[in-house]
C-alpha cells in the first residue's frame, strides 16, 4: 500500500478530506440501523427542517488509529467510545448503534484509508470522527423519527508543536454543564456552549476555561474539551469526581498505566478550588484524545494567578511518565493491556 505523498511531519490539527466514509441510515419505519457501507460522497443531504439543526439532536465520538512500531494500523480501546455513544444516544433518545457495529464502521472506513495513515515516528495519526444526527423533519420539540450514523478521517499532526508546553488556564464564569443535565454525555450541545467562552478565553490570552460545579461553584469539574487531573504532595493521580463530567477514555486509561505500570496511588474524589488555591498539587494536565495530557503551568481566578510547582517551562515529571507511557502503549512500543489495542491491519 503506498501512503498519500503528504508532508507528514508538518501536519496541522485541523481537517483534511480522506477517500471514504462509512454511513448507516435509522429509519422508524424499519426500526432498526441498516448494515451501513463505505461510500465515496462527503456530502449530507438533508431537510431544511431536520431535527439536528434545530434541536441538537446529535452526538460524537473522537479517536485514532496509528501506525505502530512494527508497521501495523492500530486504533485505541475503540469499544469504549462504542459503549460511550451508546450513552451518548440514550441521553438524547437516539436509537443506539451497537457496539460491534460501531467497531466494524471503525475498523471499515480505517482500513478503506489506510493510505492516509501516518507512517510511524511522524508524530502524525489518522483522527477518527463518528457522529450521529437526527436527520428527519422535526417542527415540534420531539426526536426525530430517522437518524444518520457516519464515521470520517482526517490524518492530523500532534496537537502541540515542538513538545508539550504548559498553557495558561482561567476559572471561567461560565457553567459548562447543568447539575441534572448532559455533561457526563458527548452531546453537541455541551460544546456550543462553551464555544463563547473559549473565544472569550483566548481573546484574553488564556488557552483554556476550567468549569466549576454548576451548584456551588467551589469544586473543579473539566475544561470545555478535556478532563482534568492533578498530582498532589504524595504522588497520587487525583481524579474530580462530578456526575457531570464527561467520561474521558483517555482518563481511564491513564488510570489504569498510573496503578498498574507507575506504581501510583489513584484516587477518584471531589476536589476543591480552594485546594488548588492553596497549592496542595505540584501537578495539574488536562487530558483528552488530541493531546493525551496538556499539563498547565498556572491558572487564572479572577486576575490573581495560582502557579502550579511545576511551573510554565515544561510538563512535571509525573504527568510526563503517565503521556510517554500510554503514547507508547498506543504505538507498540509498551506491551499493551489485553483489549486495548484494535488491530486493522
Amino acid at each position: 500500500m503506498e501512503k498519500k505523498n503528504i508532508d507528514w511531519s508538518n501536519l496541522g490539527f485541523a481537517y483534511m478530506k480522506t477517500d471514504k466514509r462509512y454511513v448507516a441510515n435509522y429509519t422508524a419505519e424499519a426500526g432498526k440501523w441498516d448494515d451501513g457501507a463505505i461510500v465515496d460522497d462527503d456530502k449530507i443531504v438533508m431537510s431544511e427542517d431536520a431535527g439536528v439543526l434545530h434541536y441538537s439532536q446529535s452526538a460524537f465520538e473522537g479517536l485514532k488509529a496509528y501506525t505502530t512500531k512494527d508497521g501495523h494500523i492500530v486504533t485505541f480501546r475503540p469499544d469504549l467510545n462504542g459503549e460511550r455513544l451508546q450513552q451518548s444516544c440514550e441521553g438524547l433518545e437516539i436509537p443506539k448503534l451497537s457496539v460491534e457495529q460501531f467497531v466494524d464502521s471503525i475498523h471499515k472506513v480505517v482500513e478503506a484509508n489506510a493510505a492516509w495513515v501516518p507512517p510511524f515516528g511522524t508524530g502524525a495519526t489518522l483522527y477518527v470522527r463518528p457522529f450521529v444526527f437526527g436527520i428527519s423533519p422535526v417542527i415540534g420539540v420531539k426526536p426525530a423519527d430517522d437518524y444518520q450514523y457516519r464515521v470520517f478521517t482526517t490524518p492530523v499532526g500532534p496537537y502541540f508543536k515542538g513538545g508539550a508546553k504548559p498553557i495558561y488556564v482561567r476559572i471561567s464564569d461560565f457553567d459548562r454543564a447543568a447539575p441534572h443535565g448532559t455533561g457526563n454525555i458527548k452531546a453537541g450541545l455541551n460544546y456550543a456552549m462553551s464555544l463563547h467562552a473559549i473565544v472569550d478565553a483566548h481573546n484574553n490570552g488564556f488557552a483554556e476555561n476550567i468549569y466549576l460545579d454548576p451548584a456551588t461553584r467551589t469544586k473543579i469539574e473539566e475544561t470545555g474539551g478535556a478532563n482534568i487531573l492533578f498530582i498532589d504532595e504524595d504522588d497520587t493521580l487525583v481524579i474530580p469526581k462530578s456526575n457531570s463530567i464527561l467520561p474521558s477514555i483517555t482518563r481511564r486509561s491513564l488510570a489504569f498505566v498510573a496503578e498498574h505500570y507507575l506504581g501510583m496511588k489513584v484516587t477518584e474524589r471531589e476536589v476543591y478550588l480552594d485546594e488548588v488555591k492553596k497549592g496542595n498539587f505540584k501537578e495539574v494536565g488536562l487530558c483528552g484524545t488530541a493531546a493525551v495530557i496538556s499539563p498547565v503551568g498556572k491558572i487564572n481566578d479572577h486576575g490573581t494567578d495560582i502557579n502550579i510547582a511545576s511551573g510554565m517551562d515544561e510538563m512535571g515529571p509525573w504527568m510526563t511518565k503517565l503521556r510517554s507511557t500510554l503514547l507508547g502503549i498506543q504505538e507498540g512500543e509498551i506491551e499493551a493491556p489485553e483489549g486495548w489495542i484494535h488491530r486493522i491491519m
